[in-house]
């Protein structure tokens, strides 16, 4: 059985400089990959470039909120095998939060996927790939994030759509559970975020929180795997199952 791997296919990820986007560029580099990482911040580029210790990385500064960004960048990259798109940061909370609040994650989650793909999907091989990021709220949601979950359902309906729409390029959907990260945490101690992940810890079967490097794991099979379009799939310790 012939091993299946991304030797010499070019990886774009929008939001690649930390947790789970990082990690996944960091597995396809050790597949032989060449990575373009895309993020808002050339300082955490940069230091993501140095970390990856490899000169199979690109780096852009791109702020995925903005489609006329977005339209340029793949212009200027141009053709390319796998497109992931982890960047992300918005706010979460009830139904009687601010209509800022209950804009945010469509705005800085839904949207620039949405358009990341509109302008990606020209220049992407036939043969590759788009993976999303959703999160596992939208099948166990809780009680403070109506629009954070219908968020998170509504682009792993959009995977589906999309699937269809661009075949034969495969599209699907990653939608981790709590995963140990930088998101959401800067300005916060150690003691806090400590925790915050002992509480998510009774929230799934396994008992733990998860790690960057299996959620990214989740993102190369995904990639990788030539039969696979318009799954989600929910590397979550069972979060949607407790």
């Amino acid at each position: 059985m012939s091993t299946i791997s991304l030797k010499n296919q070019r990886i774009v990820i929008i939001g690649g400089s930390s947790g789970i986007g990082l990690a996944t560029a960091k597995q396809a580099i050790e597949q032989g990959a060449q990575v373009i990482l895309a993020g808002r911040s050339q300082d955490k580029l940069d230091t993501a470039r140095l970390s990856l210790r490899s000169d199979s990385v690109e780096t852009y500064p791109l702020d995925n909120q903005n489609e006329d960004q977005l339209k340029s960048f793949f212009e200027d990259i141009g053709k390319f095998d796998h497109l992931f798109t982890p960047g992300a940061s918005y706010v979460r909370g009830p139904i009687t939060s601010s209509s800022e609040i209950a804009h945010s994650c469509f705005d800085a989650k839904f949207w620039p996927q949405y358009n990341a793909v509109k302008y990606a999907a020209p220049f992407i091989n036939p043969n590759g790939s788009i993976v999303l990021m959703s999160g596992a709220f939208s099948q166990r949601p809780l009680a403070d994030g109506a629009s954070y979950a219908a968020c998170n359902g509504a682009i792993e309906s959009l995977g589906k759509a999309l699937a269809v729409e661009l075949a034969p390029i495969r599209v699907n959907v990653i939608s981790p559970g709590t995963i140990h990260t930088s998101f959401n945490w800067e300005g916060a101690d150690q003691e806090t975020r400590d925790k915050a992940y002992e509480g998510y810890t009774k929230l799934n079967i396994l008992g733990r929180v998860g790690h960057s490097d299996e959620a990214a794991h989740t993102t190369i099979y995904l990639m990788t795997n030539g039969y696979t379009t318009g799954s989600t799939l929910y590397p979550d310790g069972g979060y949607i199952l407790r």
